[in-house]
């Protein structure tokens, strides 16, 4: 009976793990300040199954306050301001939205900072993105945090304000 019932919860385990997707290749990140700015941090790509989740942890941003969070379609922050970096990823050529709805592959739920300024955001993208392959792979592409929260209808830039951190998305060994 007991070798029945461990053989039983095995199989079950087995199975629970079998269905969830596990980590696949991960990029990183990290956002330095844009000309008179202080917010930075590190955020962390990693694939699971079709999906992307992202770790982000932000300092230096304006207190109770949500900030636009793009993947933009060049790996450059040689500009003071971010603007090196060019638009918002968008490979498929959708609207700009938010991730329940139609929308750029690069564009990120908000961030939202606590009382301090800062982030600590782990959340599972819509499929869209990509780590290490293909037309959606966000390697050696612009990380980019703006100083206002994207409205997620103002086409095709959310009009999420100034660019207040940069980084480049590179792959993580």
């Amino acid at each position: 009976m007991i070798r029945q019932l461990a053989a039983t919860v095995s199989a079950v385990a087995l199975a629970a793990c079998a269905s969830m997707p596990g980590a696949g290749p991960s990029a990183v990140a990290k956002l330095e300040p844009t000309k008179g700015n202080a917010t930075a941090g590190t955020v962390t790509f990693t694939q699971r199954g079709d999906k992307v989740e992202v770790v982000a942890d932000v300092t230096g941003l304006a207190p109770n306050r949500e900030h636009g969070f793009h993947v933009h379609e060049k790996g450059d922050c040689s500009s003071g301001d971010g603007m090196s970096a060019g638009g918002h990823f968008n490979p498929d050529g959708k609207p700009h939205g938010p991730q329940e709805a139609p929308h750029h592959a690069g564009d990120l739920p908000s961030l939202k900072a606590d009382a301090a300024g800062k982030v600590d955001m782990r959340v599972r993208l819509a499929a869209g993105l990509a780590i290490g392959g293909g037309p959606a792979d966000i390697v050696g592409r612009g990380l980019i945090v703006h100083a206002q929260p994207d409205d997620y209808k103002t086409q095709p830039t959310g009009n999420a304000g100034a660019r207040v951190a940069c980084g480049v998305i590179a792959r993580k060994p």
